[in-house]
């Protein structure tokens, strides 16, 4: 029975891997920057190898691929809407949001990425998990036990910085909204000066008022990003990158001009 838990865990522990894997290029092609996807720190998507190894657990009796493929599909997308619901309510913060996908449900699940994973479901449990069963037997007791012993214990660690580093992430929005506002004010009121200037000096000062206007820009992209470093701790700073999506219950406007900020100064840089 320690056996078969122990090569459960190390199942979620490779699907996890290759779910991160998956998310890690779709969104860094789709962003066109690298991402580090993942609620966790180390390579992991949970989600992955949860559905994963339910699916192997559930359905590896089922041999007919229509039925696999709805199954799957739908087992899948129940998993993904609980998830997003339960960490929206334990952190305050929608991780990622469907709304621009056609024939989606409150933006936590779309039909997409149910027939995605209908086809993942099929090719997993008919192709992929028998070579890693075989792979999994291979390995010697000992080690197996040693590895899940590791490798949990990492996992269990991972998830306890995770949960503490983003669990006051309203609060530190909070913070960064009043900073914004105070930073927004005094460059509203240089744009209002460089713009009377502009307008009452002669011609040949449009151009050097156009300048110093883009130049408070930059300056204002560059405070807000100070801002949120010092805010925000290292753990909401890298769910920021590895969640473009990312929304929150509150002062949501906020984090859209934090995200913002971070595209505008990642294309000049590029």
């Amino acid at each position: 029975m320690m056996v078969t838990l122990e090569h459960l865990f190390l199942w979620f522990l490779f699907y996890s891997f290759c779910g991160w894997v998956y998310e890690s290029i779709l969104v860094s092609v789709q962003q066109r920057r690298p991402v580090n996807r993942g609620f966790l720190n180390g390579p992991l998507c949970p989600i992955y190898g949860t559905g994963a190894v339910l699916g192997v657990v559930l359905l590896g009796r089922i041999h007919d691929p229509v039925i696999l493929f709805v199954v799957s599909a739908v087992g899948a997308c129940v998993l993904e809407y609980f998830t997003s619901w339960a960490m929206e309510r334990l952190f305050h913060a929608r991780w990622w949001d469907y709304s621009h996908f056609r024939f989606n449900l409150n933006g936590r699940i779309c039909l997409l990425g149910a027939i995605v994973f209908g086809i993942g479901g099929v090719a997993i449990v008919d192709v992929v998990q028998p070579q890693v069963a075989r792979v999994t037997a291979m390995i010697p007791l000992p080690v197996v036990h040693w590895l899940t012993f590791v490798c949990l214990f990492l996992t269990v660690l991972d998830t306890a910085v995770t949960v503490a580093g983003i669990v006051d992430f309203d609060r530190s929005l909070d913070q960064l909204s009043a900073v914004v506002a105070k930073y927004g004010d005094a460059m509203r009121e240089k744009v209002g000066d460089v713009v009377g200037d502009a307008l009452d000096g002669a011609s040949d000062r449009v151009g050097e008022s156009w300048q110093l206007g883009k130049d408070m820009s930059t300056e204002f992209m560059l405070k807000v990003k100070d801002a949120a470093d010092s805010v925000f701790n290292r753990q909401q700073r890298r769910m920021i990158a590895s969640f473009p999506r990312l929304r929150a219950d509150r002062n949501n406007e906020a984090l859209q001009q934090l995200r913002d900020t971070f595209e505008k100064l990642y294309r000049r840089r590029g």
